[in-house]
C-alpha cells in the first residue's frame, strides 16, 4: 500500500487505498466502494480494472516487456525449454536438475489417454472445428478422473490434477490431428522429451519411423515459451472466474480454450494466414494491400501488425522472427503465401505510415507463417496456440485457489424498463 487517493461523491470525500506493484504498477483499491459508497465502477471490458493481485507475468505494453515470475521472455526462450517454463511459471520457480527430472518424468508416465477417450473422437463430425473437439475432450478428462471434482483437493491431489491435464493435452492436440486427415493416431513414446514426443504424436506414421528435426523442435519450444502466458487476458480470466466457482480445473481450462477460440483472441494467427491466402488469390500483388490497409475508407485491415496491448513492439515477435527464419532457411520451403508475408514484413519494418504508427508484425504473423511451414492446417493454429497457453491457465488457476479468491462476480448498470404491469395473452 502507497497512499489514499480521495473519491468526492454527495458532498462527502472518501478515502480509498492506493496499491503499488512490484514493478510500480499503482492502482486505487475499490473493492468496499459499494459498501461505502452505494455506487459501483463502470467499465466495460474491464480495460482500466484489475481483478486480482498476481505474481506469475508482468507485461509493459509500452515498454515492451514480458516476464515470467521476473524473467525476461528475451532469456527464457534463449536458454530454457517450454517444460522448464511451465515448471517455472506453475510452482513459481526455475526447477533444479533433479526437480526438472522428476516433473518430466511424472508427465511422461500420464501422456497416455484412457481408451474410452477413442470414442470421443470418433464422435466427433469428420469436419468438426478441433477448437470445439479441444474444448470437449479437455472437460471430458474430468469423468475419467473423478477425484478432481474434489473442492477440497489436497496440494498432492492437486498436483497430481495438474500433471495430468499438462500431460494429456499434448496427447489429445495430436490426435485431433490425426483424427482430422483420417489417419490412425500415435501412442506417446517415453524415450522422448514432452515436445519431440508431441511432434512425434502429430508427424510420426505408423509405418514407419519418422525422424523429428532438432531444427523444428527448437522452433516448437520457442513457439509454446511465448504463448505460455501474457497475464490476465481474456481466456486467462475466463480460467479464473470458472475457478472461482471451484470448478475443477479440466473444466477451468476448457472454458479458457472456448475463450481462446474467438478471432479476437487465439484466432488471429489463422486470420494472418486466411488474409494472406486473400492477397495470393488476388494476384499477389502487395503494394495494392498495403495501399488498402493506409486508406482509411477502405475497410481492409493487415492481420498480424501492431498490438492492442503492446503500445511499442511485441518483445515476442523480435524472438519468433528468427525462429521463423531458421525454419524457412531449413525447410526450404516455396510457398507463394510465405513469399507475401516476407514482402508484407518487409514493408512494415521499413515504411514509414507503419513505423510511425508502430504497426511492427506481432507475434500472431510469425506463429502463423511457421505453423504454415511445419504442415499445419489452419484450423489447428489455434489448437496450437492453446497448448502453449496451458502452462499459464494452470499457474493462474492454482494460483486463485491457493489465495482463496472469492467466486467472480461483476456488476452492472442496468438500462432496462422499470416498473411494467402485466398484460394477459389476450390483450397483448
Amino acid at each position: 500500500m502507497s497512499g489514499k487517493a480521495q473519491l468526492q461523491l454527495d458532498g462527502k470525500t472518501y478515502e480509498l487505498p492506493v496499491i503499488e506493484g512490484s514493478e510500480g504498477e499503482k492502482a486505487i483499491d475499490i473493492s468496499k466502494l459499494r459498501d461505502q459508497t452505494g455506487y459501483v465502477t463502470l467499465d466495460v471490458g474491464y480495460k482500466n480494472t484489475g481483478a486480482t493481485k498476481s505474481n506469475i507475468t508482468f507485461l509493459d505494453g509500452e515498454l515492451g516487456v514480458l516476464k515470467y515470475r521476473g524473467y525476461p521472455i528475451e532469456q527464457l526462450a534463449e536458454k530454457s525449454t517450454f517444460i522448464e517454463v511451465a515448471y517455472l511459471l506453475i510452482y513459481g520457480e526455475l526447477p533444479t536438475a533433479e526437480q526438472l527430472t522428476k516433473f518430466q518424468s511424472d508427465l511422461t508416465h500420464h501422456t497416455l489417454l484412457h481408451e474410452d477417450m477413442k470414442k470421443f473422437f470418433d464422435g466427433f463430425p469428420s469436419k468438426s472445428h478441433p477448437m470445439g473437439q479441444l474444448s470437449s475432450l479437455v472437460a471430458a478428462l474430468s469423468a475419467f478422473y473423478p477425484e478432481s471434482l474434489k473442492s477440497n483437493q489436497t496440494a498432492e491431489e492437486q498436483n497430481q490434477s495438474i500433471i495430468k491435464v499438462l500431460a494429456k493435452m499434448a496427447t489429445v492436440v495430436s490426435w485431433i490431428y490425426k483424427k482430422s486427415l483420417g489417419h490412425p493416431v500415435i501412442y506417446p513414446q517415453n524415450k522422448y522429451d514432452y515436445v519431440t514426443n508431441f511432434l512425434n504424436m502429430t508427424f510420426g506414421q505408423r509405418t514407419e519411423e519418422v525422424e523429428i528435426d532438432p531444427v523444428v523442435v527448437s522452433a516448437m519450444n520457442t513457439l509454446l515459451i511465448l504463448h505460455a502466458d501474457h497475464e490476465q487476458n481474456c481466456s486467462t480470466s475466463t480460467v479464473r472466474i470458472v475457478g472461482s466457482s471451484e470448478s475443477n480445473i479440466y473444466a477451468s481450462v476448457s472454458a479458457g480454450i472456448s475463450a481462446l477460440w474467438g478471432p479476437l483472441h487465439g484466432g488471429a494467427n489463422q486470420a494472418v494466414i486466411e488474409m494472406l491466402e486473400q492477397i495470393k488469390n488476388d494476384g499477389g500483388d502487395t503494394d495494392k494491400w498495403i495501399a488498402k490497409a493506409k486508406d482509411k475508407n477502405d475497410p481492409f485491415r493487415l492481420m498480424g501488425f501492431g498490438h492492442r496491448v503492446y503500445k511499442n513492439f511485441d518483445p515476442r515477435a523480435k524472438i519468433i522472427k528468427k525462429a521463423c527464419d531458421d525454419i524457412l532457411e531449413k525447410l526450404g520451403i516455396n510457398d507463394e503465401v510465405l513469399e507475401i508475408a516476407k514482402r508484407l514484413e518487409e514493408v512494415a519494418l521499413q515504411d514509414p505510415y507503419f513505423v510511425e504508427r508502430k504497426l511492427y508484425p506481432n507475434v500472431d504473423f510469425y506463429s502463423g507463417i511457421i505453423y504454415r511451414a511445419l504442415g499445419f492446417p489452419t484450423d489447428m493454429f489455434t489448437v496450437l496456440f492453446a497448448l502453449g497457453r496451458l502452462p499459464g491457465w494452470i499457474a493462474q488457476w492454482k494460483e486463485m485457489k491457493e489465495n482463496k479468491e472469492p467466486i467472480g462476480r461483476p456488476r452492472q448498470i442496468y438500462t432496462g424498463a422499470t416498473n411494467r404491469e402485466y398484460v394477459d395473452l389476450d390483450k397483448r
